[in-house]
């Protein structure tokens, strides 16, 4: 038995005089989360008068494998990441290398083919190369492109949102109808990592309505709006939260309320804001709930939040307004492919403010400028030369030099 004037989690202090009936006093080792006394929630962190070597205790990410492609997963108490093989990279080791970027201003580099490159522009960026600055001051999204990423903006995290907050934000589709399918707008939680239970906040489009949940740490509440009018040009949402209790209201609809299970009140969110999409978007590595397969397609704008209701409403971000980072986020209603002329047939595709030039087949380079010869491996159809052969192109076909010890046309004899 243990007595004491206070409660310690943990380890007791050294200074502290404590009576013991054996034995030593250990400290404990491990997590400790959602602390209820006679049914009252403790807030570990905000509630404590003084504590000594604590750490956030962060979810054992590598048990899922996230890595692709033989990569291997590494973590410590605060961060995990993937060491990828050669020719490998990306957060998840799931994109090949580009092996000379020709990118600027830190944009992100995916080989389109093994000779040819694709920029994702920065936050602040676009152009072929992501050399042109460009003012956004209503966010145009782009979804989920053909490569995997996501176009977000991230916002440094939202103080004060434990107990109550409010948000209130205008969106435009850019397309009815891949732009209704599942579709995050924004999210917020623990490091975006978790299991069933984590804290988290988001808010995103399913099936043509809007779904708003949020996870205090004691189980998902959920409020699905009614489906949206698609007769509108902008729709605008309004939410919030007090203690357990949630809101929605969209557009002209009537206001939706539910409350969320558990006995826990406060919600303990540590990442970014993202809004319309995710650093490296992996729904498996969100936490559990009504995921959303995609980044939003559309505008985002005018997003305010306030976490009390004697505040004003405010930008999130610090400086306010200002995200910390972001990737493929365009201004709305402008086309980079506007000042982007592809030859030889070259499609422009535009991605928010990332843009290339997808070329017909015989086409590479930035423009499509540059004919593809018949030994490149974007050649179509394919040399057959065998593999540890080389071709050798020719004024009409090509050559395969053989590597010692096979013959034949191809190589393909030992």
């Amino acid at each position: 038995q243990i007595t004491f004037g206070s409660i310690f989690l943990g380890k007791i202090p050294v200074h502290e005089e404590v009576h013991q009936c054996a034995g030593q006093i250990y400290g404990y080792k491990g997590c400790i989360r959602d602390f209820q006394v006679n049914y009252k929630e403790l807030f570990i962190i905000d509630e404590a008068l003084e504590g000594r070597n604590i750490e956030n205790c962060n979810v054992p990410i590598c048990d899922y494998h996230p890595c692709h492609n033989g990569g291997t997963c590494m973590s410590d108490e605060e961060n995990w990441y993937c060491e990828c093989p050669k020719l490998y990279t990306g957060k998840l080791c799931q994109f090949a290398t580009c092996d000379e970027n020709p990118c600027g201003n830190g944009a992100t580099c995916f080989p389109k083919s093994r000779r040819d490159a694709v920029c994702l522009c920065p936050y602040g960026r676009s152009g072929i190369l992501c050399s042109d600055a460009i003012n956004i001051t209503q966010p145009s999204f782009s979804g989920t492109d053909v490569f995997g990423y996501t176009s977000f903006l991230a916002y440094s995290t939202i103080p004060n949102i434990i107990f109550y907050y409010e948000f209130r934000l205008k969106v435009q589709l850019a397309n009815h109808h891949s732009a209704l399918q599942d579709n995050l707008i924004f999210f917020t939680g623990q490091k975006g990592q978790g299991l069933n239970g984590d804290d988290f906040l988001e808010l995103g489009l399913r099936n043509g309505r809007v779904v708003y949940s949020y996870n205090l740490g004691s189980g998902t509440a959920t409020i699905i709006s009614k489906p949206l009018d698609l007769t509108l040009n902008v729709h605008v949402i309004y939410l919030g939260r007090n203690l357990q209790k949630g809101w929605l209201k969209v557009d002209d609809q009537k206001n939706k309320t539910v409350t969320s299970p558990g006995r826990l009140v406060g919600l303990n969110v540590f990442s970014e804001f993202y809004l319309g999409g995710y650093r490296e978007y992996t729904p498996e590595l969100l936490p559990k709930g009504p995921r959303f397969k995609n980044g939003f397609q559309g505008c985002i704008f005018d997003v305010q939040v306030r976490t009390s209701l004697n505040q004003e409403f405010k930008s999130p971000g610090n400086p306010e307004g200002h995200p910390n980072s972001g990737r493929s986020v365009g201004q709305c209603k402008d086309s980079p492919c506007s000042l982007i002329k592809c030859r030889n047939g070259g499609k422009c595709i535009e991605t928010g403010s990332t843009v290339y030039c997808d070329c017909l087949t015989g086409w590479k380079g930035a423009f499509c400028t540059e004919t593809v010869t018949v030994c490149e491996p974007e050649h179509d159809p394919p040399h057959l030369c065998q593999q540890g052969s080389t071709c050798v192109p020719l004024p009409s076909g090509y050559t395969c030099h053989c590597p010692l010890g096979t013959t034949g046309t191809y190589c393909e004899q030992g």
